[in-house]
């Protein structure tokens, strides 16, 4: 099996980003690809940003810090991938998106490793089936904030081979994730377990059961979590668990999976969480980065 050394990233998100810099720090060179130079601006800012905070609370040395940097390039040309051993994809819960983005990779990398999916809800035979090789194409989930998590899902698809399988938990080894493994079915294993409960949270705040911060103090004081279900719910991003949940409800047709009515109403009039600014709390918008040029 070959090693991977440079890996490359389609999306600079929040997600995108936090992949990149997991892989940056754990040695591997990085491309990270958005057709848009704003949002590679934006990645930019952020990963540079977290590495100052590393480097301020002492776990990156400066010159750590520069040298993790320095192996990370952003472009808007998608051929840039083909320095990529193997490629992780981060874009919009959208499968004809992804379909797409998959297909254009399967022709341009035809001997990478691996092509892998981020996605938290589209099955992964959806998204080979637009490939030639849908033996290499893999599902490889991360959750959030990457560099702080540390398990990742690798979702095996119908037509995903051992080699693949291996790879997969070869890169998770090198980011120092722990895999979990799982079949192809929507919600893999743990939205399949945090979904039903999230909903319920935001069907219990619909209903005026109670209040927000009543429902959030209720599961972190009385149960241990870390953070409360609508305070989650908003830094997963309301639109994320707006399409979870339909892609859930449509594979299984349960109703503990269903997105409650409040869900859609906020997810149509933007309020996507923390990202936006507001959901079912309220934000300040971070302000707007942009990196020196170099």
């Amino acid at each position: 099996m070959s090693e991977i050394t440079c890996l490359g990233v389609v999306g600079g998100g929040f997600m995108g980003s936090g992949i990149a810099e997991s892989a940056a720090r754990a040695g591997l060179s990085v491309v990270i690809h958005e057709p848009e130079q704003a949002p590679l601006d934006r990645s930019r800012a952020r990963i540079e940003e977290s590495v100052r905070r590393a480097a301020q609370r002492g776990k990156l040395s400066e010159d750590e810090a520069a040298e993790m940097l320095g192996r990370i390039t952003w472009s808007t040309e998608l051929e840039a991938l083909t320095a990529a051993d193997a490629v992780v994809e981060a874009i919009i819960e959208d499968a004809r998106a992804k379909g797409s983005l998959f297909k254009k990779l399967d022709q341009l990398l035809p001997d990478a490793i691996f092509l892998a999916s981020n996605t938290s809800s589209i099955p992964i035979a959806e998204i080979a089936a637009w490939t030639r090789r849908p033996e290499r194409v893999i599902g490889v989930h991360f959750f959030s904030p990457v560099p702080v998590m540390s398990l990742v899902e690798i979702v095996r698809a119908i037509d995903t081979s051992d080699a693949t399988v291996a790879a997969a938990d070869a890169l998770a080894a090198t980011l120092q994730k722990h895999p979990v493994h799982t079949p192809d079915r929507a919600g893999f294993v743990v939205n399949m377990l945090l979904v039903p409960y999230l909903m319920a949270a935001i069907r219990m705040y619909e209903d005026g059961f109670a209040t927000r911060e009543d429902i959030d103090e209720g599961m972190k004081r009385g149960c241990g979590h870390p953070m409360g279900p609508l305070t989650l719910c908003d830094f997963i991003g309301l639109d994320v668990m707006y399409a979870i949940g339909e892609s859930l409800y449509e594979e299984f047709k349960r109703p503990d999976f269903a997105p409650p009515p409040l869900l859609k109403r906020m997810v149509v009039s933007g309020h996507f969480g923390r990202k936006s600014g507001r959901g079912f709390y309220e934000y300040e918008p971070e302000p707007a980065k942009v990196a020196a040029p170099a």
